[in-house]
């Protein structure tokens, strides 16, 4: 943002790239999907990555300008509803199945948890970011929540396949 020239290999760069990466995985599970009220929640958490991604793509020292020209901040309402979704989904305790959860069941379950592992790969280079300047706690927390969530819908996913074969 701003026009600041950084090369590719920039902390920077890499984190909101692991995010558009995130944003495009996430956009197979909406298409996978279809038109379900999942479709229409990671439609939602989408457009929320935009909001990531700006904040990332903006040096910290133009952030209050970022602010200033009308761009929204990560923030702990966005984290709230993705805990909040999660605490819905873990009232189901049949999600949590014995052993490790093999990628793969189902077409949908397979790409969140696409998604979900690019999720942690993004969540990682920010926590990197952080220790190399200031990234916003709250991107923290929210890709946290996400891969959480992401991991969570899967099990749900690849339940009602089996539910419904």
């Amino acid at each position: 943002m701003y026009g600041r020239r950084v090369p590719k290999t920039d902390a920077r760069v890499d984190a909101y790239g692991c995010v558009d990466e995130l944003n495009s995985a996430l956009g197979l599970v909406r298409a996978t999907a279809g038109a379900t009220p999942l479709a229409e929640q990671i439609l939602s958490i989408q457009k929320e990555l935009v909001t990531v991604m700006g904040e990332l793509a903006t040096a910290p020292q133009d952030l209050a300008r970022y602010r200033k020209d009308g761009y929204a901040l990560t923030t702990a309402a966005m984290v709230d509803r993705l805990t909040a979704s999660i605490d819905e989904l873990e009232q189901d305790k049949t999600l949590y199945g014995k052993g490790w959860a093999m990628p793969g069941n189902t077409a949908l379950g397979a790409a969140l948890d696409l998604a979900r592992t690019v999720c942690r790969r993004a969540e990682r280079r920010v926590a990197a970011l952080e220790v190399s300047e200031h990234a916003q706690a709250e991107i923290l927390r929210y890709l946290n929540r996400l891969s959480d969530l992401c991991w969570l819908l899967a099990r749900f996913a690849e339940k009602e396949s089996t539910a419904s074969s």
